[in-house]
């Protein structure tokens, strides 16, 4: 249909060489003490970068902004976190956040909120894939992904997700 968006499809080869390149720039700007991965989406690229950086503290937590899965899936109104105390105590650490994909930005922004409440002394994000079409404008500069391994306009399809 042409009212569809421009839909893409990656490969596992294309998250390896995604999760290389978020690694590699996190690591040009010292290695983190800890990765998060968002649940869900996030948390196999949070995996394979916390082994590329040789970090062995891994934490995930679950923070969700879409109400189903899908294409242009409709949002709730607030983020919504899942039990928050899977982060854990993260005093005075270094913390990588890992999310699949930035769409609104919303989610990476309230992941990092909690990571700095629960005592990070420095956050950074990162995505897979930034989706400059649905990005919101009004997020502040510190608020967008500090890393960013693809930035596109369209729809993306990761290979652990359920295919139609």
């Amino acid at each position: 249909m042409a009212d569809e968006p421009d839909t893409s499809r990656l490969s596992w080869f294309a998250v390896e060489a995604q999760a290389r390149c978020l690694a590699e720039a996190a690591s040009e700007d010292r290695a983190p003490d800890c990765v998060v991965g968002v649940l869900r989406g996030g948390a196999i690229p949070a995996v394979l970068v916390a082994h590329l950086l040789r970090v062995r503290d891994l934490r995930t937590v679950e923070v969700t902004h879409t109400l189903h899965d899908g294409i242009d899936a409709p949002k709730s109104p607030q983020v919504r976190v899942g039990n928050p105390s899977t982060l854990g105590d993260l005093t005075g650490l270094d913390v990588l956040i890992v999310d699949d994909v930035a769409g609104t930005g919303h989610t990476v922004r309230a992941t990092a909120a909690l990571a700095s409440h629960a005592g990070a002394a420095r956050v950074r994000t990162a995505v897979c894939v930034s989706n400059q079409a649905n990005l919101d404008p009004d997020l502040s500069r510190s608020e967008v992904p500090t890393y960013t391994a693809l930035t596109t306009r369209g729809w993306v399809v990761f290979p652990w997700e359920a295919q139609p």
